[in-house]
């Protein structure tokens, strides 16, 4: 029984069942994370300890984490046998996913200002999640994702695409916002204003979420609802992380600020 579930999932016909499992697993990897912030804060940035390993320049550790999200599923796409990829529905979705990387590869990592090293493990996860990532997306609006020939019609895309676009507005005005709360010549953290950092701590989180919510309605697939899953699980936690941190650093944060969730929560 094992040698023929192996086989099958080995084998080119076992594909969609693999990335089935895959997208099982990162729900999982979800959890996992979840879980483990409520007990250690996520190492990286104001967070970031030699415990985790040596440092790795911010700058290079968010250009090559990143990158493999960029670069996997080009090679999907370009270097395998992509039948899904001329369609234009599947181009579409699968340039929604690149788009948010190109900005987070190719422009992110060369804006920020200063910032802690982050610690390698920190970094080495990253790099493994998004070349898993990148594959499972890749690979499925590449290759087995069927959409009926008007689906950029439908509501679910409609839906979907405005909130992704909604999503990355959001997340990289929240970045702009923080990188420029330092002068040149200023240390030391401060409270962030403006944009949605007007209700929420996490406002570049809330940006994210909204983004990959919308890209799991969009692609209507098991692997976007699983990333959009993991994606909650991982920065609702570090929202919630930083705003208890600003609240203990700052007697006049404002009291109306909730974590990541404008007016609830």
């Amino acid at each position: 029984m094992w040698n023929s579930l192996f086989y099958l999932l080995s084998s080119e016909a076992g594909e969609p069942y693999q990335l089935e499992w895959m997208a099982y697993v990162m729900v999982l990897m979800g959890l996992l994370s979840f879980l483990f912030s409520l007990f250690v804060n996520v190492p990286y940035g104001r967070y970031a300890s030699s415990k985790f390993g040596f440092p790795v320049s911010v700058k290079l550790a968010w250009f090559l984490q990143e990158l493999p999200s960029l670069l996997v599923p080009i090679h999907v796409v370009v270097f395998t046998a992509a039948d899904r990829s001329s369609y234009l529905t599947n181009q579409v979705l699968i340039g929604m996913f690149l788009c948010h990387y190109i900005q987070r590869t190719l422009v992110y990592p060369f804006l920020i200002r200063g910032g802690k090293p982050t610690p390698f493990i920190s970094f080495a996860m990253a790099f493994m999640f998004c070349v898993y990532n990148g594959y499972m997306q890749g690979k499925y609006l590449s290759h087995f994702a069927v959409y009926p020939s008007d689906w950029i019609r439908h509501p679910c895309f409609i839906t979907g695409f405005s909130l992704w676009l909604t999503g990355i507005l959001i997340n990289v005005h929240s970045d702009h916002i923080l990188r420029n709360l330092r002068k040149p010549g200023d240390t030391g953290y401060k409270i962030p204003n403006g944009g949605m950092f007007e209700y929420i701590s996490g406002a570049n989180f809330f940006g994210e979420i909204i983004e990959w919510t919308g890209f799991a309605i969009a692609t209507w697939s098991l692997q976007g609802a699983a990333f959009a899953i993991f994606t909650f699980l991982v920065l609702s936690s570090r929202a919630t992380q930083h705003h208890r941190w600003y609240i203990e650093k700052f007697e006049d944060y404002p009291k109306s600020r909730k974590a990541f969730i404008p007016f609830l929560y």
